[in-house]
């Protein structure tokens, strides 16, 4: 049994980063058209190439090389996802114009690149050409991706953290403080805060690197982190790291006082304070916020609320309250988190919905793309999996009514907390399925 609940708690954590990539994956600046068009056949060598973004761009990070050679940009007025490219005293190789191109988004520092191919009659590649020999055009530089990896592999280790962190707190104010004194609970809570805070501080280098290309051994390079932390991205990273700081005194009160602070109110209005600066900081490097500035923010704090709320709390179920075995206390608080969980996952639901709404933006992207037809079969595996828990719902509470009855019978005990974990395998599916989605592009 205690294998069992360790690998799910570890499949829990390991899932975490899924629900809350979502925003993230999102947040790249993708090339969604450009004129002239990749693979174009033109009658003539263009003046300037121009390229349209899925969101806005930093245009002093961005860069364009054509056939070896750099060239200049500039951005329309009152149009942060376009970049102009000038083409001018370009020459074609053998009638080919090879465009390499590098994108930075402006609200999260995130990078894409790309290469686009036009092509131009022989005749004018003659008359243009230096050399007629056909060459490919150097790949544009792109962030080192060692410090990528490290990057992804903190962001994880941060999304997780403040799941257990926040939801962990929550459980325990809304439905179990008497956890605060259960020495699992506490020792799991200042794990992921201590952990969670590392990983703050630690994306402030990385993410410098990051920007500026720079290879694992040079993020802590003074200048590429004055530069990041002079953007609105270094601010919200600095914000965050002082949430987690603030969030240490927080947990300080709670290990101190245990089921006093959960029912403290003023405990209670700190810990909310705290949850929704950790929460809003952590979503907004990685939502778009120009588009929709408001109900983006709020289906984006929701979503991640929600997915903090139900996996802390499972995690807290998994390795707090089940292996007590207490039939009493298992009565009392499974029901309890049973609505919490509803709650959660009815506002992971309706927030995705939202953002997904926003990127897809038409009932036809949605019949006819590749991001909505896997938003379409998250939605039947989520209605797969919650009329499967509907259904052993009642055996559950039969379970648990033998299991006062019998005043802790193990025999009676274990079958629950095997159907409990069962349950919380279902729920993590319903995670992996939308790891699937949000790793995907959206159809424009």
């Amino acid at each position: 049994m205690r294998s069992l609940l360790a690998l799910l708690a570890c499949t829990a954590l390991a899932l975490l980063g899924s629900v809350f990539i979502a925003s993230t994956a999102q947040a790249h600046a993708d090339l969604v058209s450009s004129t002239p068009a990749d693979g174009a056949h033109l009658t003539a060598l263009p003046q300037q190439a121009t390229l349209t973004f899925s969101e806005g761009v930093a245009i002093q990070d961005c860069a364009v090389v054509v056939n070896d050679q750099s060239v200049p940009l500039h951005q329309p007025a009152g149009e942060p996802d376009v970049v102009v490219a000038d083409l001018t005293g370009v020459k074609p190789f053998s009638g080919q114009l090879y465009l390499d191109w590098r994108s930075v988004s402006s609200d999260d520092g995130h990078t894409a690149t790309g290469t686009l191919t036009f092509h131009l009659p022989s005749a004018l590649a003659s008359a243009t050409a230096t050399s007629t020999a056909a060459a490919p055009a150097p790949a544009i530089a792109g962030p080192d991706g060692t410090v990528r990896h490290a990057l992804i592999v903190d962001e994880l280790l941060g999304f997780g953290c403040l799941a257990v962190f926040v939801g962990g707190l929550g459980f325990l104010t809304l439905i179990w403080p008497e956890g605060g004194h259960e020495r699992r609970t506490r020792r799991l809570v200042s794990i992921a805060w201590l952990l969670g805070t590392l990983a703050a501080a630690l994306e402030i280098p990385l993410r410098a690197g990051y920007a500026s290309l720079l290879d694992l051994t040079g993020i802590f390079n003074g200048s590429a982190i004055e530069s990041l932390l002079g953007t609105h991205l270094g601010a919200t990273l600095i914000a965050r790291t002082l949430l987690w700081l603030l969030g240490g005194v927080v947990l300080a009160a709670q290990l101190q006082q245990g089921s006093r602070a959960a029912c403290s109110p003023g405990w209670r209005v700190g810990l909310v304070a705290v949850a929704f600066g950790l929460l809003r900081t952590t979503g907004m490097p990685a939502h778009d916020d120009t588009a929709h500035p408001l109900s983006g923010a709020i289906a984006d704090t929701a979503h991640l609320a929600g997915a903090s709320l139900w996996i802390g709390g499972l995690v807290v179920l998994l390795i707090g309250v089940l292996p007590r075995r207490q039939p009493e206390e298992l009565a009392a608080i499974v029901p309890r988190f049973s609505r919490l969980a509803l709650g959660s996952v009815s506002a992971i639901l309706l927030a995705g919905l939202v953002l997904a709404w926003q990127l897809l933006g038409s009932v036809h992207a949605l019949l006819h793309t590749s991001y909505g037809h896997l938003l379409l079969v998250k939605l039947a595996v989520v209605a797969t999996v919650l009329l499967v828990a509907q259904r052993s719902k009642s055996w559950v509470r039969h379970r648990l009514d033998l299991a006062v009855l019998l005043r802790g019978d193990r025999a009676t005990v274990r079958p629950f907390v095997y159907s409990v974990a069962a349950e919380t395998g279902l729920a993590l599916a319903v995670l992996t399925a939308a790891s699937v989605l949000v790793t995907s592009s959206p159809g424009r």
